[in-house]
């Protein structure tokens, strides 16, 4: 098999590993964004209803922290910082385990290029690259992109030029 097609599906996958990385560790703070605040209000509830006997004396209050505990709850249900991380974490661990499958083969056949090119295929639609930020998406693109190294489709262009490799060289195309 050419030589130049398994370096290209290895620079691919080990791009989206990195971009699948990168996007799970930017959820996991989101998602700890979201929990400290919950934390919080619960433990302010505790002590606030331990504080009084009189439940007329600490109405208000709970009515306060309960209302911003609903909201917390109800924008983190909206954000789903949680199932993006596990998302992106699963994702991160396909795309790794698909770079040492290609590492791994000393030559590899049309038929394992067509399967390798296939799970490939199957893992980039499940990525939702709309819930990557663009700030990732462009770092991913530029680091692979300035070390002469092929990037899959979904971030050619990202970084502000449409990129186009000819004899195994890239080549910056800049619009005017």
């Amino acid at each position: 098999m050419d030589t130049i097609k398994i370096k290209k599906v290895l620079d691919k996958c080990e791009a989206m590993t990195l971009l699948c990385t990168k996007a799970t560790t930017h959820w996991a703070f989101i998602k700890f964004c979201f929990n400290i605040p919950l934390v919080l209000t619960s433990s302010a509830m505790c002590i606030i209803n331990s504080i009084s006997t009189n439940a007329n004396d600490i109405k208000i209050p709970n009515i306060i922290v309960n209302a911003i505990s609903v909201l917390i709850i109800s924008l983190n249900n909206t954000v789903r910082g949680g199932e993006k991380y596990e998302v992106f974490k699963k994702l991160s661990q396909q795309f790794m385990v698909l770079s040492q499958d290609i590492e791994g083969m000393e030559d590899m056949s049309f038929e394992q290029h067509n399967i390798i090119m296939l799970k490939y295929d199957n893992l980039i639609t499940d990525v939702a690259f709309e819930d990557i930020p663009a700030k990732i998406k462009t770092d991913v693109a530029k680091s692979f992109f300035d070390n002469d190294r092929y990037i899959p489709i979904q971030l050619n262009g990202i970084i502000g030029n449409h990129n186009k490799r000819l004899s195994g060289s890239l080549i910056s195309i800049t619009s005017t």
